[in-house]
Parts: structure tokens; C-alpha cells; sequence
């Protein structure tokens, strides 16, 4: 198992040693297949994005398969991953919560965008919740630097002049 997801896997299966974390395992393993290559700006590698908002899902207490969704939120959208392919590799479950996540992110912003963004995230909430959390938590790891809320995480921070 990857250093990477592993204190993640660790922290689930110690919260509910009944827990089958096998689908995060699996996850873990296409979406670092599928971003293989892939940058952040920061120039590290793109699974630590994924890896970082199932870090903040964990730490909520949430269950293995909105972290395995977690792991795979920007795969169809950002890779040749497809949605068919992810449905049957990981069932309805996991599925709707990337399918319910990439339709989030194609909300628009700004005033007049306002009333639409509002009403897909009331959409969103009444399907499954968990939606909305995994959003806000990948909103959350993308705040840059400075986000005070998870200080250990470690973020590539500007030079000083």
C-alpha cells in the first residue's frame, strides 16, 4: 500500500474495524493511475489533491465509500476515465456521489449565477448529502495557503520577495 493513502486507510479501518476498506484501496489505485502525470500548480504530483480531500472526508468520520468517491472526484471529469467504467467498477453507490460532485462543479459564479448555484446544491443535498460534503471539502483543500483548518497539511507557500 501506497505511503500515501495509508494513514487514510488506517484512520478509517481504526474508526470501524467492521468496515470493508477495500473500495478505498481500489480507488486509491485508479485515481493515481488515471492522474498519472498530471501536475497541481504547485507542481506536485495531482493524486495528493485527492488523497488530501479524503484526508479532510476521513477526519469528518465518513464512510469508505464517500472517501473512495473522494479519491475519485476529478477522474471522469479531468482523465480518460469514463462514467461507465467507474460504474461498474464501483457500483451505483460510489458512482452517484462522482456524478453528483462533477455536476457541482459546473456551477457558475458571480451574482446572476447566484439563484442557479443555490438551486443545484439544494439538488445535490436532497439526493445524498454527502455531495455537498464531498465538494465542500475538495473547496476546502483548494483554498490554497494559509488555510488554517488543517495546519499539518503540508502546501507549497510564495517566496517572500
Amino acid at each position: 500500500m501506497s505511503a500515501l493513502i495509508a494513514p487514510v486507510i488506517k484512520k478509517l479501518a481504526d474508526a470501524n474495524k467492521a468496515q470493508d476498506v477495500s473500495v478505498v484501496e481500489r480507488a486509491y489505485t485508479v485515481a493515481k493511475a488515471a492522474h498519472e502525470g498530471q501536475l497541481r500548480k504547485s507542481g506536485d504530483p495531482y493524486i495528493t489533491h485527492p488523497v488530501a480531500v479524503a484526508e479532510i472526508l476521513v477526519e469528518f468520520g465518513l464512510d469508505p465509500a464517500t472517501i473512495a468517491a473522494a479519491l475519485l472526484h476529478d477522474t471522469v471529469e479531468d482523465t480518460d476515465y469514463k462514467p461507465e467504467k467507474l460504474r461498474a467498477d464501483f457500483g451505483d453507490e460510489v458512482a452517484n456521489l462522482v456524478e453528483g460532485v462533477t455536476k457541482l462543479d459546473r456551477l457558475t459564479y458571480g451574482p446572476t449565477a447566484e439563484a442557479e448555484t443555490v438551486r443545484k446544491m439544494v439538488v445535490a443535498m436532497a439526493k445524498d448529502i454527502r455531495v455537498l460534503v464531498i465538494k465542500l471539502a475538495d473547496r476546502l483543500h483548494n483554498a490554497g495557503p494559509g488555510n488554517m483548518l488543517f495546519p499539518n497539511h503540508r502546501r507549497a507557500r510564495p517566496a517572500r520577495p
